[in-house]
């Protein structure tokens, strides 16, 4: 987070007027318990409230799961648990509400720790592990951090605690906060960071329901069926959450949402209900930013005088009455329809209302009543991992309609086939597992699919909390085959599989072999399985929370043959070797929050999105992502054939790899590509796009075209010129260094063994060789081949020689640029690459060398006194900065809310950044062309004879332009 003043200090005049408001609208009873009979589980942990301080109970209830089971469940009886201190809930432990009445952690008027909000003090901490010591700081979580949970549990603060937070809560998958009600008085949060999902939680009071900033896997954060009252500043106040807020209701606060200043975010709101509202609605800045991504559809307003504000330029977005609807409010860089131009715009489309429609109603589907379900414990299944259950969930599944499934994990060698109203609850999918062991016969050979988990054609089907599990030698296994209809409901299931899978003994499964090529067992094979999840045959209903990750799968979910409704709120579809997510032959399916990702070992060659001949799709704050690690580049993030009606809002697409997606969006069935990594808002008619009109360019030489130099590379970079406009550039991948004959029009090839990453050339045609071996290592290359290691020297001053400096990075590294440390001095002495700490100590960033030496995908000439130009992958901005002598950069100026993976100068002074496309900016900053390249460009650098040819790297090709200046 940004520092900020303390909520706590701001806007007091009003804090007694809506806490006198929030006194009068907070409820006078609790909302009423989920699951209201007692839960048995014989590895859960019970506790009933002592009626003094359960601090140290509560803890070692959460402690003793940690220590027996690793993972698991606490199951808290009804009453008051009055605490005096932080609880901290270890990785994978879930604490549950179960009886007449929800229990309620109430933290007590005036706790001692709890009275600074320039201090926070957290309730409940999710954490990221155990200290192995009580002396060790506790670490917050981490993308790590899987299945913690709290559910069924009101919290109360009561006041003189204004520097209480209920909960911290940066976590992963399957991580949630539901059913809940929180009291805050005049506490400073109800979240102070938050993750994953939240769903049916409703805050009354405090300064801020939710305070919160990126979770720490970088992903998305939903909220479903939540409401906010009585808050005294936002009710919601954040940046980068990729915000999904889901039939959200407001009342009686001065701003719903607010982003903070300086920063961006996806926010995705549908269905919202807004009262009294005082203020600005919805608050943002940064408007010209391509990575503010904001759109909101379906509100209903009622005395709120101001929708949204635009806080940079004092843009106001007014009532048209009383009480209104927004069919959308939309701001961000907007495509009519694929291969259409882009404009960054702001869309407000209200209408007066006479009457206040009702609050759309919940598309999670309600669970049967607890009195009615049956433990399948209690019907023979044994739950141990070694028994066969295969017959008691059978004989269950024939004779119950509601079953509940304690800790355990069970083993099955055929088909459940659900029936039309069969429920299957569990309280913990890594806990509780339903596994088909590798090698059950009816699932080998080759073969038409045949499912772990069956759920009929229009069933009303439920299954919660429970992980499918299909092994990884099961060639036509599909671990849920779904029928169901319009109404069937799955929430927080996951396939197991790959990396985060729990085993009985508590560890996780190891995912790789010694390279990272394989399953570490030869007999388990990736892609070797059917979908994991396979809606079809008219099958629909609501999806939340879901993860799917298993690389034995062909996809983590498809779906197929069905113009069934369909609602898919966060799901986490990953590490895949085919795709992610198939939708074929598919209408009326909306995805939420979807969040795929491709690891470097299996998912190389992974298609995340294919969608083919289908409509009425629409997809909202998806975020693509390939790891760091990433090196083997991709075409694209979705793939389209024969669709139409396609509605994406809010893309991110990104990679701290040098390897991120060409395109974004590539359409087959017109060969038309979209390569902008982020945008709010496409629409897909499905029509052929109209040919673009051609205009002469500014900037190219008249008559020239772009010309294909040459091709079949793996990914090239990192190039530089000579005296003589050379153009030599490298393929890291395969450890070659190449040169362009500029005169002769000849590529040679150099192979070297130091894993070669950037080049510039001296006066005399030494190369110097940034490398990726060692720390800080850079390598001289004669004419005559010969190789010597050059050491670092101290900073200098550079009259006289030519100094080198990255011209992009994946996030803009003022501090390295700011600070060199030391340089390196070609062997003529001509030419001198400053760098900063980070170089020199091969600092990483997941294992991976992260200095903007390394990262930059090349280098670019300084002049001291002149302008220099970085760009910023991640963040899509270019900066001019002052250049001195030493080579350190000074006054950092925002130049373009356009950034990419390179950028560079003509002798005009003009600015050609590479992003998607190559974008030519005027020295003052305005775009004046933009030039088409074949692939995606990652760096340009100018040489040729006289300077005027444009080199272009284009991931496997080369390409060059000639140009005016």
């Amino acid at each position: 987070m940004q520092k900020r003043i303390s909520p706590g200090n701001r806007h007091k005049w009003v804090f007694a007027f809506w806490f006198l408001i929030f006194c009068a609208s907070t409820p006078s009873v609790l909302a009423g318990s989920f699951y209201t009979e007692k839960l048995i589980d014989p590895k859960a942990v019970y506790l009933s409230p002592s009626g003094g301080d359960d601090t140290a109970a509560l803890q070692g209830a959460v402690d003793k799961v940690q220590a027996t089971t690793r993972q698991g469940i606490v199951l808290l009886a009804p009453g008051q648990y009055r605490i005096s201190g932080t609880i901290y809930i270890w990785p994978g432990i879930r604490l549950i509400g179960c009886g007449a009445e929800r229990p309620v952690i109430v933290l007590p008027a005036n706790t001692p720790g709890f009275g600074d909000p320039s201090r926070e003090k957290v309730m409940l901490f999710f954490a990221g592990r155990r200290p192995r010591s009580a002396q060790a700081t506790v670490e917050d979580a981490t993308p790590g951090t899987f299945y913690s949970a709290l559910a069924n549990v009101d919290v109360q603060i009561e006041n003189g605690n204004p520097g209480a937070v209920a909960v911290r809560a940066r976590y992963a998958q399957h991580c949630f906060l539901a059913h809940m009600d929180f009291q805050l008085g005049d506490a400073l949060a109800g979240i102070h960071e938050g993750g994953n999902v939240v769903e049916d939680v409703h805050f009354f009071g405090g300064t801020h329901a939710v305070w919160t900033s990126k979770p720490s896997p970088g992903w998305q954060f939903t909220m479903i069926d939540c409401s906010f009252e009585g808050q005294h500043e936002s009710a919601i106040f954040e940046h980068e959450a990729g915000l999904t807020l889901v039939r959200p209701q407001f009342r009686n606060v001065p701003t719903a949402v607010e982003i903070e200043t300086n920063w961006v975010d996806q926010l995705w709101v549908k269905d919202a209900r807004l009262e009294n509202i005082s203020g600005a609605a919805f608050v943002f800045g940064m408007e010209k930013s391509p990575r503010n991504e904001i759109n909101l559809e379906g509100i209903t307003c009622s005395n709120v005088p101001v929708f949204a504000a635009l806080r940079d330029s004092g843009g106001k977005f007014s009532a048209p009455s009383e009480m209104y609807s927004v069919k959308t409010f939309s701001h961000g860089v907007v495509f009519a329809d694929i291969g259409a131009g882009s404009k960054l715009e702001t869309h407000f489309d209200a209408a007066p209302l006479a009457t206040m429609p009702p609050p759309v109603a919940s598309d999670l589907a309600p669970l049967p009543a607890c009195d009615t379900w049956v433990n399948i414990r209690d019907l023979g299944a044994k739950g141990d991992g070694h028994t066969d259950d295969t017959a008691a969930l059978q004989n269950a599944i024939a004779n119950h309609r509601a079953i509940y499934f304690p800790s355990g994990f069970y083993l099955v060698h055929d088909t459940l086939e659900l029936l039309p109203d069969t429920v299957l609850v569990g309280l913990h999918p890594g806990a509780t597992q339903i596994i088909l062991p590798d090698n059950t016969p009816a699932f080998a050979g080759t073969g038409t699919p045949k499912a772990l988990l069956e759920a009929p054609k229009g069933g009303s089907n439920i299954v919660i909390g429970i992980g499918l599990y299909t092994s990884g030698n099961n060639p036509r296994a599909v671990a849920a085959l779904w029928k169901a209809g319009a109404n069937s409901m799955m929430n927080d299931v996951r396939f197991l599989g790959g990396h985060g899978t729990p085993l009985p003994g508590g560890s996780r499964e190891n995912p790789y072999n010694a390279d990272h090529t394989a399953d570490p067992n030869p007999n388990r094979h990736w892609n070797s399985q059917y979908p994991s999840l396979w809606v079809t045959d008219g099958g629909g209903g609501t999806f939340l929370d879901i993860w799917t990750p298993s690389t034995f799968a062909q996809a983590g979910m498809l779906v197929s043959d069905t113009e069934t409704p369909g609602r898919a709120y966060q799901i986490s579809s990953e590490h895949h070797v085919h795709n992610e997510i198939e939708v074929r032959n598919a209408a009326h399916w909306s995805f939420y929050a979807l969040q795929t990702e491709e690891e470097w070992g299996e998912g190389g060659l992974c298609l995340p999105i294919e969608i083919d001949s289908s409509s009425d799709i629409t997809f909202a704050n998806y975020h693509s992502y390939r790891v760091i690690h990433s090196y083997q580049p991709f075409p694209c993030a979705v793939k389209i054939s024969n669709s139409r009606d396609l509605h994406f809002r809010n893309f991110h697409c990104d990679s701290n790899s040098k390897a991120s997606f060409d395109m974004s969006i590539y359409d087959q069935s017109h060969e038309v590509e979209l390569r902008e990594h982020e945008f709010a808002s496409l629409d897909i008619s499905g029509k052929s796009p109209p040919a673009r009109p051609k205009t002469s360019s500014p900037v190219v030489a008249r008559g020239a075209k772009l010309e294909k130099l040459a091709g079949g590379f793996f990914n090239i970079s990192g190039g530089a010129v000579d005296s003589l406009g050379n153009f030599y550039f490298v393929d890291a991948h395969e450890q070659r260094i190449y040169r362009w004959d500029s005169a002769k029009l000849e590529l040679s090839t150099n192979d070297v063994s130091f894993q070669p990453v950037n080049a510039v050339v001296d006066q005399a045609g030494n190369l110097m060789v940034v490398s990726y071996t060692g720390d800080g290592a850079i390598y001289s290359l004669d004419p005559g081949n010969q190789v010597t290691m050059l050491k670092p020297q101290p900073l200098s001053d550079s009259v006289g020689k030519k100094l080198y400096l990255p011209v992009s990075d994946w996030l803009f590294n003022r501090k390295s640029l700011s600070h060199p440390t030391a340089e390196f001095v070609s062997p003529d002495g001509t030419t001198v690459l400053p760098v900063g700490e980070s170089f020199l100590t091969g600092e990483t960033s997941w294992g991976i060398k992260s200095s903007p030496q390394i990262r930059s995908f090349g280098f670019g000439k300084a002049v001291p006194g002149k302008s220099f130009y970085t760009t910023d992958e991640s963040n899509l901005r270019t900066w001019k900065a002052g250049v001195n002598a030493d080579g350190s950069l000074t006054n950092f100026q925002l130049f373009a809310e356009q950034g990419g993976e390179s950028v560079t100068t003509d002798s005009r002074g003009n600015v050609y950044i590479a992003a998607g496309q190559i974008y030519a900016y005027n020295p003052a900053g305005k775009l004046i062309d933009t030039i088409e390249v074949p692939g995606r460009p990652t760096q340009l650098v100018f040489g040729g004879k006289d300077g005027k040819t444009l080199f272009i790297a284009a991931r496997t090709s080369l390409y060059a332009v000639r140009m005016r200046y």
